[in-house]
């Protein structure tokens, strides 16, 4: 019988008050919200929160809406809603792209997109599509609020720059004219983990890239970035065999581990078929 450890229970009724509710508790409390990734591992004993701290209540932090120049989705947006949104979709195909292979209708019903990434899961797939499109992520304290790119959100596996009296409220992400994107999954099976998975963005001017962003998950990439193959394409041509040569220095640059899924060798090729594959569908949306 898979049983947690007790703990106590706090139902959040604003931001505010969550934060209070995570100062009062200290590090060892967690927020919950889907609750499909902690829940099992306290079940297993591998979490053992003294205090969760339900957040299902803050409807200020379920909203998906352009301001400016930007898309900000709130960090309590389920996956099916989403991966519902036109206007996310509009802007940012590659956001549907990967909510429509991230694990079921029931995970996605409840799951929410600030729990994805703040599980920091190597092999979680909005992280990659998130970093491709250079998103910022907004944290709040009770002194406050900062933004970290979430290029820089990752401190490593299972771990982030999100404070034990913090929150991740929000994700911004900047629109820009000319851009397109797109996100490429191999799984075992439907709703799986990746085996391998990139994510590509590319701002065209003319036949020339003026901006380009590769996330890679499941792969070892440091921060899922394959920043030297972005820094090849910047500045050039938008062609097959450059995407190509960017796909083969993105697999160079990832450390995949061999796992039940498959050897390191197999991973990498397909790190460069699927970055190749994601960059000539980005392309085309952004052309298009």
């Amino acid at each position: 019988m898979q049983v947690p450890a007790q703990f106590e229970y706090e139902r959040a009724s604003s931001v505010e008050h969550a934060l209070a509710l995570l100062a009062k508790y200290g590090p060892e409390s967690r927020v919950i919200a889907g609750g499909h990734s902690l829940i099992p591992m306290m079940k297993l004993r591998l979490a053992r929160p003294e205090a969760l701290i339900d957040v299902n209540e803050l409807a200020e932090l379920a909203t998906i809406e352009v301001t400016g120049d930007e898309l900000r989705i709130g960090a309590l947006v389920r996956h099916a809603e989403l991966l519902a949104s036109e206007v996310a979709g509009g802007l940012f195909p590659i956001l549907h792209d990967a909510e429509r292979v991230i694990a079921d209708p029931i995970v996605r019903n409840r799951g929410t997109i600030g729990g994805s990434l703040c599980q920091a899961d190597p092999s979680e797939d909005l992280s990659a599509a998130f970093t491709a499109v250079r998103a910022i992520a907004v944290i709040r304290g009770e002194e406050g609020e900062r933004t970290v790119p979430v290029r820089d959100f990752f401190a490593g596996p299972y771990d982030t720059v999100v404070g034990p009296a913090e929150l991740l409220v929000e994700l911004r992400l900047p629109i820009r004219d000319g851009l397109g994107s797109a996100y490429t999954k191999v799984g075992r099976r439907a709703g799986d983990w990746a085996v391998a998975a990139a994510g590509a963005a590319l701002a065209l001017d003319g036949p020339d890239v003026t901006e380009a962003g590769i996330g890679l998950t499941a792969v070892g990439a440091p921060r899922f970035v394959a920043a030297e193959a972005e820094d090849f394409l910047r500045g050039g041509a938008a062609t097959p065999d450059r995407f190509e040569k960017a796909g083969t220095i993105a697999a160079g640059h990832c450390s995949p581990a061999a796992d039940q899924r498959g050897p390191a060798d197999y991973k990498r090729h397909l790190v460069a078929t699927l970055t190749t594959r994601a960059l000539h569908l980005a392309q085309a949306r952004a052309e298009g």
